[in-house]
């Protein structure tokens, strides 16, 4: 019987059609093939130091993305944010999202997509350093939405979440990392609305609650 091919393998291959279709609706007709940079995206997404910041958590990012395109001025812009931001990913680091903005700008132009596509993308990556999506940034919202989805999802699933992110800083001592994420769960927890899109905020709003007050506790016995 043949070996079945690995999970993450099977999802790379998908990953890579939807970042060849993606880049076929955006891209300007005779641009470079998109094979090479979705390659490179890919090659990203999987490094080894990421165990929350995965495969995984760019499809279902994209997943959601997808869901809530309807609300998106620009979907395919958000679509290619979502493949970008967190492309350059060091857990040690600060700047991470500003690194994946300039890799989108650096490889969307090289790539055929317009200036006015690739500075939109570019945006909305920097946005996800904070996730605070003004009013009337429909784009945004809708990011924002997709990346914070896993806050609302199921305890398991949110339990499988916290702990793989606890993995990402494993450099980090006790003590300090308890400090610092009860500071980022509370900051989350203070927000007078979550999820800026309805559909997301209906959806996710609170089972994220109860999650997030869930891992503020066991941070804090």
């Amino acid at each position: 019987m043949p070996t079945p091919p690995h999970p993450d393998t099977a999802l790379a291959a998908a990953l890579l059609d939807r970042w060849t279709a993606l880049l076929g609706r955006v891209a300007a007709p005779g641009s470079a093939a998109s094979a090479p940079f979705g390659d490179e995206l890919l090659r990203r997404w999987s490094e080894p130091q990421r165990k929350y910041h995965t495969l995984r958590h760019l499809a279902a990012v994209l997943d959601v993305a997808d869901e809530l395109a309807d609300e998106a001025e620009d979907p395919d812009a958000v679509r290619l944010a979502a493949w970008f931001h967190d492309a350059v990913y060091a857990p040690e680091r600060s700047e991470n999202e500003e690194r994946s903005a300039r890799l989108a700008e650096r490889v969307l132009t090289e790539a055929g997509v317009p200036a006015t596509v690739t500075a939109e993308t570019a945006r909305l990556v920097r946005l996800t350093a904070t996730h605070e999506a003004a009013a009337g940034d429909r784009n945004g919202a809708v990011l924002c939405d997709a990346d914070l989805a896993v806050l609302g999802g199921t305890p398991a699933a949110y339990a499988a979440y916290a702990a793989a992110v606890r993995e990402e800083y494993a450099f980090v001592p006790d003590d300090a990392f308890r400090e610092g994420r009860a500071a980022v769960l509370e900051q989350l927890l203070a927000l007078p609305r979550l999820y800026r899109t309805p559909a997301a905020q209906s959806v996710y709003a609170v089972a994220a609650r109860s999650n997030l007050l869930w891992e503020l506790s066991a941070l804090r016995p």
